[in-house]
């Protein structure tokens, strides 16, 4: 029975922690306490509750997990994995959660043992400090930056899979992780700064708005070298884009949780990497600046 560490038990790191602790061991760590009675209420409506010890981040022993998995928001995993890190035993695999492209990199450098990036469209969102919801199932993808730790994204993919998050190993998770970040980019900012539904970006006047950010962000995917998972050039990420908005159209995209919540976005993560590859190549990208510009509270 493997034992899995999730530090950042917000939405996604609770669905993974609940949904690995149905056959293994797992312990929730974040900033303050949680009780350990957790229930994760299932796509099919099922409550499944489940007692899990929990920590935080102040006050943590000497770890021994088979597997770290950091599920904080991206402007917050360097500074938790700094908090573990020496409280690990070496070489311990890590598996980075986060939106964006920016901080795997760093990590995986800095990180003394295997570290995975995974890459998922599950949804989830808290109904509380001891239930999360899981709003639909998704697929996720889980490979390391330079493909050196393929049989171990494979087993621990196997694992995912097992617990109910449908789950492949990615040899090339860097071009997983820059198609995640174009979707996010056409699609979180906006939801959340008009405060909406991912459905209703479908409609008028949003829909004129996603398709000017996908122009924005095809170009800029040309220029570095990412294809979109189907087709080619702005039809691909068009098909992309509009292919997540219908099949999360009554979600509350993670931003639009943060902001509803007050708490920080991820905006600087999702943009920042885009507007710092427009500006290498050259690129005018003035409706993703605008964006990142323009936070989620400044919407007229």
């Amino acid at each position: 029975m493997s034992a899995h560490l999730i530090v950042g038990p917000g939405a996604l790191g609770r669905l993974v922690g609940l949904s690995l602790a149905k056959a293994g061991r797992v312990t929730l760590v974040g900033r303050r306490p949680l009780p350990t009675e957790q229930t994760l209420i299932t796509p099919a409506g099922e409550a499944l509750t489940l007692s899990v010890p929990t920590l935080t981040l102040d006050r943590l022993p000497p770890l021994a997990p088979d597997v770290v998995h950091l599920t904080t928001k991206a402007y917050a995993a360097e500074a938790a994995h700094a908090a573990i890190a020496t409280r690990l035993a070496p070489g311990t695999p890590l598996v980075l959660w986060q939106n964006g492209f920016g901080c795997q990199s760093r990590l995986s450098e800095r990180h003394d043992g295997p570290v995975l990036c995974a890459t998922t469209t599950e949804g989830a969102w808290l109904a509380g400090d001891d239930r999360v919801v899981h709003a639909g199932h998704g697929a996720t993808r889980l490979g390391d930056l330079a493909n050196r730790h393929l049989p171990l994204a494979r087993s621990l993919a196997a694992t995912l899979t097992a617990a109910g998050l449908a789950t492949e190993a990615e040899p090339d998770i860097r071009t997983r992780l820059w198609q995640k970040l174009a979707v996010n980019a056409a699609i979180n900012p906006l939801v959340a700064r008009f405060r909406i539904r991912n459905g209703q970006l479908r409609d008028r006047p949003f829909r004129p708005m996603v398709e000017a950010v996908i122009e924005e962000v095809a170009t800029i995917m040309v220029a570095e070298g990412i294809a979109p998972p189907e087709g080619e050039g702005i039809a691909g990420w068009r098909t992309l884009v509009w292919q997540v908005v219908a099949g999360t159209a009554a979600n509350r995209a993670s931003m639009l949780q943060d902001v509803l919540a007050g708490r920080p976005t991820e905006r600087e993560a999702i943009l920042g990497p885009l507007l710092t590859a427009a500006r290498r190549h050259g690129i005018e990208a003035p409706r993703l600046a605008e964006l990142e510009r323009t936070g989620p509270d400044d919407r007229h």
